[in-house]
């Protein structure tokens, strides 16, 4: 019988780690960047072309799939999965950051959060446990409790009210997630530590969530305005208290910068849709730092976006040509600039994993850091 969820570190490096998560269906490398599938695709890409990047894993959305197709039609024809053609592992948020963060009519209370859809106006409540039938239904391999997500900034008293609210919706998750025994027995709980920017409120935040207990914990409130070095302070003080032999997500994070300097800290998976929505935009990421492809010094320029990258935008198309597709609006350049990116992240993560297994972490991310900051070289 294949293993439902176990978490093997290979190797440490500082508090960075390597290994890998076991599930039936198939396993994750860490550290981990998931690309994100909100409405059950990642925006301009083929699934065969994520794996080709070397992808293990994908995020669904709960809230945007639970009101377009909704989960019932999705558990209908199969599961997610299927619908989406996609047979690796996928995590699914709870749904409870888009409920705050896209709805402005909402009301929450000890029950959930009631709110209108953005799609028909129709109201809606969320609960823990319409969460977890939710990602249930969907078919989710790693499920996440239900959360209120912290706003930035916020008094001690409102995180401190946030927190304890998520926490008693956390032992409400897992209650609702065991009375699904059948999706329980192969699937994967994860917790989320609240508590904003204040050392003792994260402290008790991942007390309570051990207490209940879950497979995975992860850091939520983060990357929500507060800036890389609030963030890290934040990871700084957070990370030493959170269960050791247990995967550590930090949620929606980030930029490449903020990757290499999380893992440092011992983070072991990441999602944003920073990747694939900076390529419908025009934006490039390469080992020199982030380039606007729309800027007219690319018209001419024969060079790939990247000489170090094997994706299909690098090796068979300049940036000129690049250039031209996005100035002139066509669907083509925002595929092969989305799977750059997602191939540059993907290539990340590949060089962190290696970078700690030889332990040789700290010189790998200085080194990124000057390269990344240094800027992309103009041609001569």
């Amino acid at each position: 019988m294949k293993t439902r969820f176990q978490f093997d570190i290979h190797a440490t490096d500082g508090a960075a780690r390597t290994g890998v998560i076991q599930m039936q269906r198939g396993e994750i490398r860490t550290p981990a960047f998931m690309p994100v599938g909100t409405a059950g695709t990642v925006k301009a890409m083929l699934p065969e072309n994520v794996c080709a990047t070397g992808a293990d894993i994908l995020l669904g959305n709960t809230y945007h799939l639970m009101l377009r197709p909704t989960a019932e039609r999705v558990d209908h024809l199969g599961g997610l999965h299927r619908f989406m053609n996609w047979d690796r592992p996928i995590l699914t948020d709870s749904g409870g950051f888009q409920v705050m963060s896209l709805t402005q009519l909402r009301k929450m209370s000890e029950e959930g959060v009631t709110f209108q859809s953005h799609l028909d106006g129709r109201k809606i409540l969320l609960s823990p446990e319409r969460s977890m039938e939710i990602q249930r239904l969907l078919g989710s391999d790693i499920v996440m409790s239900f959360d209120e997500c912290t706003p930035f900034p916020a008094t001690y008293d409102e995180a401190r009210t946030s927190m304890e609210l998520s926490m008693r919706w956390a032992r409400r998750s897992r209650e609702g997630f065991n009375s699904g025994e059948e999706h329980a027995a192969r699937s994967a709980l994860f917790g989320i530590v609240q508590g904003s920017v204040y050392d003792d409120l994260r402290f008790r935040s991942i007390d309570a969530l051990q207490s209940i207990g879950f497979d995975g914990y992860a850091v939520g409130g983060l990357a929500v305005g507060e800036g890389q070095e609030t963030m890290f302070k934040v990871l700084d003080f957070t990370m030493p208290r959170m269960p050791e032999a247990s995967p550590r997500y930090l949620m929606g994070v980030g930029k490449p910068d903020d990757i290499v300097g999380a893992v440092e800290r011992g983070i072991d998976m990441f999602d944003c849709v920073l990747p694939t929505r900076s390529g419908r935009t025009g934006q490039g990421f390469t080992w020199g730092g982030a380039i606007n492809l729309k800027n007219a010094r690319h018209k001419d320029d024969v060079r790939p976006i990247s000489d170090a990258c094997a994706c299909p935008a690098c090796t068979k198309y300049s940036r000129a040509y690049v250039h031209h597709l996005i100035r002139a609006g066509e669907i083509l350049g925002a595929m092969l600039l989305t799977w750059h990116n997602l191939q540059f992240y993907q290539d990340l993560m590949a060089s962190l994993r290696q970078a700690i297994a030889e332990s040789r972490l700290t010189s790998y991310a200085n080194d990124f850091r000057v390269g990344y900051a240094e800027g992309d070289i103009e041609p001569l």
